[in-house]
């Protein structure tokens, strides 16, 4: 009885544990935590202005926000795009967050 009770409670913990609740692209990810910045495009310069977008997720089942390019130009006022980077935020796969970075002019 003990061995049955034991393999319904991993049938229910397991997928909770090994399905992983939210992901959010990461070049590295990690488990209990993840803060890591990353490249996507990069011009001659770097730019002199910055601004940021970002996009969060609750348990994978919410997700609200516009991490768009676009959006993170408008938000530092910037006309001509230099560079574009991210960052990836992840605590335990409850909480997750992810950030278009733009520099420019």
């Amino acid at each position: 009885m003990k061995l049955k009770a034991l393999l319904v409670l991993m049938a229910v913990v397991a997928p909770l544990v090994l399905g992983g609740c939210m992901a959010v692209v990461s070049p590295a990810i990690g488990i209990l935590y993840t803060d890591v910045k990353g490249p996507v495009d990069a011009g001659d310069s770097v730019g002199s202005k910055e601004g940021e977008a970002c996009a969060e997720s609750l348990l994978g089942l919410i997700a609200r926000g516009d991490a768009s390019i676009q959006a993170a130009a408008k938000a530092g006022g910037i006309s001509r795009i230099a560079s574009v980077d991210h960052r990836t935020e992840n605590l335990l796969g409850i909480i997750g967050r992810f950030c278009t970075i733009v520099r420019g002019s």
